[in-house]
């Protein structure tokens, strides 16, 4: 998951088959040999067929890639083209046709971050895309922002302060960092630091492909901007370079079911390069493609299915976007929804769906009409299984982003980040309250060895399941808009 401001257990199952399970009959009246049968998938049956000790063996296969491959699978790294491979190489052994689409990104390498405060060295961390400082450094005062909910999002929020030529401290909050940087070069800034919401540094952040930073921005701990903010100078070097990288997403979709009205299931593949990357996102790409697995290349469906595994998310949904920049406007319409899975098993997880109708009035509005059927999809999952969820809000750290911005509904799943769990979730689910979702989150200790497997288990079940709900239909009162209401619908969205 790219940064920004971002009963259990499973039933079990026999073999690859079991998810091709025969509900339709004739009916005794006596129907013709010629007549259609209901469709063959059981999303409850495909659910099953998921199971944990296969999901953890690939989730082994990614990681097993990642040290055979300096630590990470990042974008433009041997890492991410062997996890390429491998998904390619499941698929195709399943009899899918695998597309792998190119797309350019530009690549970003560190050769040196310091920074000293009065003197004094301090721990920093260039976000990705930052300009260099050059090897000199920049030395200058410093300029705190006051925090709220969104420091230094708005121009405003520097009403009485003087930041030109001063280097800006910024909280993390709501929006992104490329707008952080912006307004405070705007405001005459020579650099920006910005303090972490949790404790330790602030690792693996960016400011995204498609930013045009003009002032380099670094990342501080939360225990370390008090300090930063009382020093009287500071001296910053990032000594960054930016590279165009080729990169590819893995696409393949069933031969079976309407391909005007397609379901698009998909997961990012690439890691940080501070390490594996298996919980965010092996877990979610393994689990996609294990549903793919087991649904088969020629399912009894009524829809199509579109497996995606997207390439550099992680410096800015950089695959996603390009995917959804490159179809016609009637290929989108094509699409009748996206489900997306990104990080699956967290050490102290929770259990969330996203949030398609704003019911928790937090962060970003609802999601396009269709979307609040597919969280009560999902939710209804989790109920039947004793588990009550939370909502999570469309705040574009994953790639829903570019199908949301073109008025595609879309949902899924999620076991939290770096967000800290409450205590109110802490009674509901267990785990630790006070502590990340996932403190390893964008580090090394990113491992197999930290996946919560129960978590993962029902997690990955809930993929399968929604996977083939809607596969089979997108009527009734969880599904989405077809045909010319569907034309309606994303025009008034995106209006």
């Amino acid at each position: 998951m790219v940064s920004s401001r971002t009963t259990r257990g499973m039933r079990t199952a026999q073999g690859r088959g079991a998810a091709l399970v025969l509900v339709g009959v004739l009916l005794a009246s006596g129907c013709s040999d010629g007549e259609a049968q209901t469709p063959s998938v059981d999303p409850a049956a495909l659910a099953d067929a998921v199971q944990i000790d296969t999901l953890m063996a690939r989730l082994s296969d990614l990681e097993r890639i990642a040290n055979d491959n300096g630590g990470n699978r990042a974008v433009g790294t041997p890492g991410y083209d062997a996890s390429v491979d491998y998904v390619v190489a499941a698929l195709e052994g399943a009899g899918f046709e695998v597309e792998t689409p190119e797309f350019d990104t530009t690549g970003f390498t560190v050769d040196r971050e310091a920074l000293t405060v009065d003197g004094a060295p301090l721990e920093v961390r260039a976000l990705g895309m930052s300009p260099s400082t050059g090897p000199d450094g920049v030395s200058a005062r410093v300029v705190r922002v006051p925090t709220d909910d969104t420091p230094g999002c708005e121009a405003t929020d520097y009403d009485g302060l003087d930041a030109a030529g001063a280097v800006v401290i910024v909280d993390r909050g709501e929006c992104t960092f490329a707008d952080k940087e912006r307004i405070a070069a705007e405001q005459g800034a020579v650099a920006l630091l910005a303090v972490n919401s949790e404790e330790g540094p602030l690792a693996a952040a960016t400011l995204g492909d498609e930013a045009e930073p003009r002032i380099p921005v670094g990342g501080v701990a939360r225990e370390d901007g008090d300090r930063l903010a009382a020093a009287s100078t500071v001296t910053l070097t990032l000594e960054t370079r930016t590279e165009t990288v080729t990169s590819r997403n893995v696409v393949a979709q069933t031969r079976t079911g309407a391909t005007d009205n397609v379901v698009v299931v998909g997961a990012h593949l690439d890691s940080v390069p501070d390490g594996p990357g298996i919980n965010d996102n092996g877990s979610g790409s393994v689990a996609v493609l294990e549903t793919a697995l087991q649904l088969g290349a020629e399912p009894d469906v009524q829809n199509a299915v579109r497996f995606a595994f997207w390439g550099a998310e992680e410096v800015g949904l950089v695959g996603s976007s390009r995917y959804v920049d490159s179809l016609s406007e009637e290929e989108r319409l094509d699409i009748a929804l996206y489900l997306n899975f990104d990080m699956l098993g967290s050490p102290n997880p929770g259990y969330l769906v996203f949030d398609g109708d704003d019911s928790d009035g937090v962060g970003a509005g609802p999601g396009p009409e269709g979307s609040a059927g597919i969280e009560r999809t999902f939710a209804t999952f989790f109920a039947d299984r004793g588990i009550a969820v939370d909502g999570t809000d469309f705040d574009g750290r994953s790639d829903y982003g570019p199908f949301v911005d073109v008025g595609i509904p879309a949902g899924g799943v999620f076991s939290g980040a770096d967000d800290t769990k409450s205590d109110e979730q802490a009674g509901k689910w267990g785990g630790t309250a006070g502590e990340p979702f996932d403190p390893n989150y964008h580090k090394a200790e990113d491992t197999v060895a930290n996946i919560d497997r129960d978590a993962y288990a029902i997690a990955a079940a809930a993929v399968a399941y929604g996977t083939g709900v809607y596969a089979l239909s997108l009527d009734g009162p969880d599904g989405v808009p077809t045909g010319e209401e569907r034309v309606r619908a994303r025009a008034e969205f995106t209006e």
